[in-house]
């Protein structure tokens, strides 16, 4: 029987601080690592995967604490000894990897539970792998899982839906003020990561134009262009807001740059249409006085913090029932696994059942010369009928789950029982 084993070895966030994350060895994307991956002695399918937060090994291979000391190596470069890396390091075999690969897939193991770019993550490192032909019929098998259970958690829990950042909780919160967006035109104040994950945020929720002004302009074109908005100077910015619905402000000034007398006499020319300003900026942006104007909502950080904290906690709700599917879905490819063990000699024993018949078949009937066809048929059937009853018992011992559990010994048993052994590869 086969003694590879699904191994999975890693580290992440959880696992080593970022003084250790630092110090491996893998730089530069997919190709050179999955070339040295196949070096390793042992390892008969691999995959790669490498994230700002984590890098993981998933493998078939023929485990013991050799293969472990060179994956070790493998993700240090000797740089930490190996047995400081154990420190540090997860390593998990069968059952065991195959939850812990779902969880990182599902993004139940992320930083921020519900995430959705790890999912995107798992697939790209699968493209260069399967590019590299280094994975095989078992890990194939696995990642595509790991998909379907990701996809299934998405579609079956609320886990992705609340915002647990910044940028999107201000996207949200300006979405419950306006019910859609798909009309609103937005300006964001700031050029940053910021702005850049909230106009992410906002294309996506469909809004109609988005204006970006920042203090050096070509900064603002850049951004602008890539959502193919217009830029404008900071200097413009009280003009703006006479044709804005929402402002996003995220700068890095040391004080307001945005008063209540700045603001006051643009709400008369815009009629006292509703002006949404929210200031994710740290030290604030906006002057807290916006608020005791008629029609300006103005949220700071702080506001948008407790949306977040609090739908964090929604999101823990959720991962329950994702942790609830998980479970489910482990359980159903452990079968499948276990089965990979039974199933070649459950279809050794049948070929040689078959066999057998098939020349006491042919050894009989030319011998009863008065059989019609019709009469030559039954005894056919007959001889079929008798291999399944005697093969009946024996099969249904190899799929009893309490087979399983040591299916090695009672695989082998029935191999030599029924004259297998040198089928037994």
């Amino acid at each position: 029987m086969p003694t590879e084993r699904i191994l999975l070895v890693g580290v992440n966030h959880t696992s080593a601080p970022l003084a250790v994350r630092e110090k491996m060895a893998l730089t530069g994307g997919y190709e050179e690592p999955l070339q040295r991956l196949s070096t390793i002695p042992g390892c008969r399918e691999y995959y790669l995967l490498s994230t700002c937060n984590r890098v993981e090994l998933l493998l078939v291979a023929e485990p013991g604490a050799q293969l472990e000391d060179e994956l070790i190596r493998f993700l240090f470069g000797g740089r930490i000894s190996a047995e400081k890396c154990r420190e540090y390091i997860y390593i998990y075999y069968d059952e065991k990897a195959v939850r812990h690969l779902f969880m990182v897939a599902t993004s139940l193991d992320s930083m921020i539970i519900g995430e959705a770019q790890i999912l995107g993550q798992l697939k790209e490192a699968y493209r260069h792998a399967s590019r590299q032909h280094s994975t095989g019929p078992l890990l194939n098998r696995l990642l595509h899982k790991s998909f379907s259970v990701a996809k299934r958690v998405r579609s079956e829990t609320g886990i992705g839906s609340s915002a647990v950042s910044i940028s999107y909780a201000a996207v949200q919160l300006a979405k419950k003020i306006f019910g859609s967006l798909k009309d609103k035109k937005v300006l964001l104040v700031g050029a940053g990561e910021m702005a850049e994950l909230a106009a992410e945020h906002l294309v996506g929720q469909g809004v109609d134009e988005v204006v970006v002004a920042n203090r050096t302009l070509s900064r603002a074109v850049d951004l602008a262009k890539r959502f193919n908005g217009t830029a404008v100077s900071l200097e413009e910015l009280v003009l703006q807001l006479e044709r804005v619905d929402i402002l996003i402000s995220s700068t890095g000034a040391s004080g307001i740059i945005l008063h209540k007398d700045q603001v006051r006499p643009v709400m008369r020319l815009r009629r006292n249409k509703p002006l949404f300003l929210i200031d994710i900026a740290v030290p604030r942006d906006l002057d807290p006085g916006l608020n005791d104007l008629e029609n300006v909502f103005v949220y700071d950080i702080d506001d948008l913090t407790s949306v977040v904290e609090l739908n964090k906690s929604e999101r823990e709700k959720e991962a329950v029932k994702a942790g609830r599917i998980v479970d489910e879905e482990v359980l159903k490819f452990q079968r499948w696994y276990k089965g990979m063990d039974v199933t070649p000699t459950i279809a050794a024993m049948r070929k040689k059942a078959d066999d057998i018949c098939r020349m006491e078949l042919e050894k009989t009937l030319p011998r009863l010369q008065c059989l019609s066809d019709k009469e030559r048929q039954s005894v056919e059937k007959m001889a079929a009928a008798i291999i399944s009853k005697i093969l009946y018992d024996p099969l249904v011992f190899l799929k009893q789950d309490s087979c399983k559990h040591d299916s090695k010994v009672k695989v082998d048993m029935l191999r030599t029982i029924f004259g297998l052994e040198d089928d037994n590869e």
